[in-house]
């Protein structure tokens, strides 16, 4: 078999691959086989007629056509192996020409990674906020935890924020109920905006069992991107009564005895927080200037393959209805064509950004151990609130433990380019990145897991 690469652009080529045809006849004999098993001939028993009595049953050109499909992938990747390559995708398939008895040839047009040029990244400097401990972020994950143990008791008066409320909600679009939009028991908490838009607005001054009606636009369902006019009443009305902060707090709370070693065990993750945010700033300047200063060149397949993921990924979430998304974009001051404009772009980056950090993985021959991968695996599971069985039978059901590696080297990869590069904060004070690529990247989840390990205590 002969091969040679044709480079059409940066980002695909075209493969030229002739095949002679006694190099086809592994391909024949099983095309052959596979026809006795499917046709009785008079005389002989399943799977024993003869090679020419079943062409002449089926015809020869039934039987080329059988050998050139089932020739054709292996034969294209043994080019792609034999050329080194870097495909990505899947290829366009054209034969060019069967000459029985003589030779196969057929083209394969398929993008490619591009070279990139990747620089001396001692060269690279960055620039980060510096690391500060503020006293209000300690204050706030204290008053997080004096929440979450805090005790709920109704109230007779008008809804203020921060309120816990029992409501019902109806809604109307042109005069029609919208069904799906109608509950009744609902718990919420005031402030939080966790529900449909204007309503904290709304119920905040009105008492148990009197309603209000405001306008709110529908994100979903069937008359999603359409305003509606909804009518809410409230049910009850609680408030929530937090604990004093003192040493019986701590021990209620924590696995602390006295308030100051809580206190001293907040600053700590707060500080370790503070850290992570740093260490992600650091990860994503170093990217965006390799971004900004080396040319690399996006597969358009690649791109479009991407884009039409998101787009059909925001359409599934209105019901696919293209209608819904248009009406949804305008009442939020936008538009289908500035929406597909931003999903190109944001695809084009995460292209980009996929093929510089496996160029550099490649360069760098960063390596993935079972351990890391096991590790990743259980981080992401954790943060879905899975356990860990579940999550990678649901990885890989959905075929992408393929995804969750890459992305393990992918980060390796540029971790490794962040030790060589300059880091300095806004007060020129220089940064350690050692220190901080340790192992930082649990402790937003530890912290956010912390906060929600608990739940309200009510009266």
């Amino acid at each position: 078999m002969k091969s040679t690469v044709e480079q059409l652009s940066p980002t695909r080529v075209r493969i030229n691959v002739e095949v002679p045809f006694e190099e086809l006849k592994p391909d024949f004999d099983r095309a052959y086989k596979a026809l006795a098993q499917q046709i009785r001939l008079p005389g002989f028993r399943p799977g024993k007629a003869p090679a020419k009595l079943l062409e002449a049953r089926v015809g020869r050109g039934a039987v080329l056509e059988q050998v050139v499909n089932d020739a054709l992938p292996s034969r294209y990747s043994e080019a792609v192996t034999n050329e080194k390559v870097k495909v990505i995708g899947q290829p366009e398939i054209e034969i060019t020409k069967i000459e029985d008895g003589t030779e196969l040839t057929f083209t394969a047009e398929v993008d490619v990674r591009p070279e990139i040029d990747l620089p001396d990244y001692s060269t690279i400097s960055v620039v980060v906020d510096p690391l500060e401990i503020k006293d209000e972020a300690v204050d706030e994950q204290l008053q997080s935890l004096r929440q979450r143990f805090g005790t709920l008791t109704g109230v007779d008066r008008p809804v203020q924020s921060g309120d816990f409320v029992s409501i019902d909600l109806s809604a109307t679009v042109d005069g029609e109920n919208v069904e799906e939009a109608t509950a009744s028991g609902l718990s919420h908490e005031v402030g939080s905006g966790q529900l449909i838009e204007g309503l904290d607005d709304a119920i905040i001054g009105v008492s148990a069992d009197e309603s209000k009606e405001f306008t709110s636009t529908l994100l979903a369902g069937e008359y999603a991107g359409k305003e509606a006019v909804v009518t809410v009443k409230v049910v009850s009305v609680k408030e929530r009564e937090l604990p004093e902060a003192d040493d019986e707090f701590a021990q209620l709370a924590s696995e602390f005895d006295t308030f100051d070693e809580l206190l001293a065990d907040l600053k700590t993750r707060v500080e370790r927080v503070a850290k992570v945010e740093q260490a992600g700033q650091i990860r994503d300047k170093v990217l965006e200037t390799l971004l900004e200063t080396l040319d690399i060149p996006a597969p358009e397949a690649v791109v479009k393959a991407e884009v039409d993921s998101q787009v059909h990924e925001a359409i599934h979430g209105l019901d696919h209805n293209e209608e819904a998304l248009a009406e949804l974009l305008e009442s939020q001051g936008s538009s289908r064509e500035e929406f597909d404009k931003d999903v190109k772009e944001g695809a084009e980056k995460s292209v980009r950004t996929q093929l510089l950090l496996d160029a550099i993985a490649e360069a760098e021959n960063t390596q993935v151990g079972q351990e890391e991968l096991t590790e990743r695996i259980i981080f992401q599971a954790q943060r879905y609130g899975m356990p860990p069985e579940q999550f990678i039978q649901q990885v890989q059901q959905a075929n992408q433990l393929g995804a969750v590696f890459a992305d393990v080297k992918r980060g390796k990869a540029l971790a490794s380019v962040v030790e060589r590069v300059t880091v300095t904060d806004t007060n020129g004070a220089s940064v350690d990145t050692a220190e901080l690529f340790g192992s930082p990247a649990d402790a937003p989840d530890e912290v956010e897991a912390a906060d929600s390990s608990e739940g309200e205590q009510e009266k």
